[in-house]
């Protein structure tokens, strides 16, 4: 390990102005994460096996995943339907409930497992992720983005470096970062994924059909107009 590196010194990295940048306000030096991009949830988990192997393995780390990989909660995580609608509805409060594993973030954000101790950290899997928010009782998708904020890296899917939604969601700015992309060549397919979607006959004939109402009715007429022509065009 290179001697000015704060891993294997466990100490301070020593100043040097050819590797870190000057904020534009104040006098803190930025030093930039790595943001590591993969296909599949898989080769994160392969990448995170090949970090423990390194003399970086105590470099802090996280691992950005949907709810779909990480929610714990008993009726979220068993729902077939969206479970982001369900999440946001038990943050909100709404029908009285509210998400007690979500209160229970600081639990595992805090972990010694997760965190350093004694300056010495360990590079874990999204599965032993979950599998401690399960004994803490604590949500496992916010406190990956808590710590996203110490992280040296950042280990999540492509799209969510390539779609600005969900960029804007995650609070992603990768302005001055390092950005690397496992299997670069599958990034076009990602790419397009992300700005198209699908929609099925039955849902443009609703579509069509509440159209044709607000059209009838002489509602904003000019505008859903030409939304009518484009759904009855595909369909």
């Amino acid at each position: 390990p290179c001697t000015e590196c704060s891993c294997s010194s466990r100490k301070e990295p020593t100043k040097d102005r050819s590797h870190t940048k000057k904020k534009e306000k104040g006098d803190e030096e930025f030093i930039p994460k790595i943001f590591f991009g993969t296909r599949t949830h898989k080769q994160i988990a392969q990448v995170v096996r090949e970090l423990q192997r390194t003399a970086y393995s105590s470099v802090p780390m996280t691992i950005l995943s949907s709810r779909d990989h990480t929610c714990i909660h008993p009726v979220v995580s068993n729902s077939a339907s969206n479970r982001n609608e369900l999440c946001v509805e038990l943050l909100e409060g709404k029908h009285g409930k509210s998400c007690a594993y979500y209160h229970g973030v600081h639990k595992l954000s805090e972990h010694h497992a997760l965190q350093s101790v004694h300056g010495v950290y360990q590079a874990w899997d999204i599965e032993d992720l979950v599998s401690l928010a399960r004994k803490l009782r604590a949500c496992a998708y916010f406190a990956a983005r808590e710590l996203m904020v110490g992280a040296d890296i950042v280990f999540c899917p492509y799209n969510y470096l390539l779609d600005p939604q969900i960029r804007e969601s995650m609070d992603i700015n990768l302005k001055g970062q390092v950005v690397i992309l496992d299997e670069a060549h599958n990034i076009e397919d990602c790419a397009r994924e992300s700005v198209s979607f699908g929609v099925t006959e039955s849902q443009l004939r609703t579509a069509r059909d509440e159209l044709d109402f607000m059209v009838s009715n002489d509602i904003r007429r000019k505008d859903h107009e030409r939304l009518q022509a484009v759904c009855c065009s595909l369909v």
